[in-house]
């Protein structure tokens, strides 16, 4: 059902404004696949056409509960930002912040049936986005830990964890979806196959934690796929891809020593600056000052641990924000899930938060500005499809 078919229920000077944000929405999910520059023109078209129906039409600004934390987030991230030892540098960091207007677009524009249409336009775009990364594996020779498939985007982790997303949200349409479902069910085995292809193992953890949520939520007997699903996967994987994920039990493996090592300055770092941390964007250029001496690399960018970065950079009541979003997230998904009308859409929401957990354990894929986007776009469809279209 088109925004146009309802112009009698609005303004007609505001069904293009309506119809516009919308569709800026729609590009939004999908561009950001490909895209990083493409969607932020979009996001932009979508919040012009916000506030020029707020000014025109004197809307009331709405928004979903669970934002409030992440606006205390954002100001605890501006205070930690002006008592950092380097304002400039993690002023960059706040500029991310602005992707957390996308709650309130998509709460705004996609209501209704708009939310399943919105799943469908990522899932078609993630079929899109995996076909060249099994091109680039297959036919190019992205297959070493030095080149790895990264679709069109500029980073592999990126790339891996949009997939990882997009795979716990066809998986929901196809155990809990009335409708599209084979076009899901003919999109999940070519994510399946480009994960591992990256060689991202928090992306392959995320991705597991999901589909196994889902599993248990539609029947705990599911769950016995999983071994079948895994038997499959080292028969028939190339042998570089199962060492890959081998490698993820392997305490003795560089990578894994690292994130280990990372762990106790991390510690170390928040130990020093409980309160409001070293500052945004400031592990890079004070690793040095934190690094063990069994540390494998020199500098990292990051601490490769979603809470434990939030603390270091921006201090305990950062991370206690933080968590009070994701709890309330998961407690007001999971009151939806009672209801069979808002079930599928809880249900995708719950597996791009347990997606999220298990590779941000491993990965800080909150830092990273397309996976965040599309992540709260995942969890904002339930509320926004609960709304009336008009209300």
């Amino acid at each position: 059902m088109t925004v146009a078919s309802h112009a009698g229920a609005i303004p007609r000077r505001h069904v293009a404004l309506e119809q516009a944000g919308l569709l800026a929405l729609f590009g939004v999910a999908g561009a950001l696949q490909f895209s990083i520059a493409i969607a932020q023109i979009l996001l932009t078209v979508a919040l012009v056409c916000w506030i020029a129906l707020i000014v025109v039409d004197h809307e009331s600004v709405e928004i979903p509960s669970f934002l409030w934390p992440l606006v205390v987030y954002a100001v605890i991230t501006l205070i930690s930002t002006a008592f950092s030892p380097d304002p400039r540098t993690s002023l960059m960091a706040c500029k991310q912040m602005v992707l957390f207007l996308l709650v309130p677009l998509v709460y705004r524009f996609v209501r209704g049936s708009h939310a399943q249409t919105m799943v469908t336009v990522i899932i078609s775009f993630a079929a899109a986005s995996a076909a060249v990364g099994i091109f680039q594996f297959g036919v190019l020779h992205y297959d070493t830990l030095g080149q790895r498939p990264q679709g069109t985007l500029g980073h592999y982790m990126t790339y891996s964890g949009l997939l990882m997303l997009v795979i716990g949200t066809a998986v929901a349409r196809i155990l809990f979806g009335e409708r599209d479902r084979l076009w899901a069910a003919l999109v999940v085995p070519a994510l399946a196959v480009v994960i591992p292809l990256t060689f991202s193992r928090n992306a392959e953890v995320g991705a597991c934690a999901a589909v196994a949520l889902l599993l248990l939520l539609k029947d705990k007997r599911l769950l016995a796929i999983l071994p079948i699903l895994a038997a499959i996967f080292f028969v028939v994987a190339p042998a570089r891809v199962t060492n890959r994920v081998e490698s993820i039990f392997n305490l003795k493996d560089p990578t894994n020593h690292d994130r280990l090592v990372m762990l106790r300055e991390g510690v170390h770092m928040v130990k020093d600056h409980p309160v409001l941390g070293i500052g945004p964007n400031m592990v890079l250029p004070l690793y040095a000052q934190y690094r063990e001496p069994d540390a494998d690399k020199a500098v990292n960018p990051h601490l490769h641990n979603v809470p434990l970065q939030i603390a270091a950079e921006r201090g305990l009541p950062a991370l206690a924000a933080w968590l009070w979003f994701v709890v309330g997230l998961i407690v007001a998904l999971s009151k939806m899930l009672r209801d069979t009308h808002q079930k599928l859409l809880a249900a995708t929401a719950l597996a791009a938060v347990v997606a999220m957990l298990g590779a941000g354990m491993f990965e800080y894929n909150f830092g990273d500005s397309e996976f965040l986007m599309l992540f709260l776009i995942l969890v904002t469809l339930p509320f926004a499809a609960a709304r009336a279209k008009h209300a």
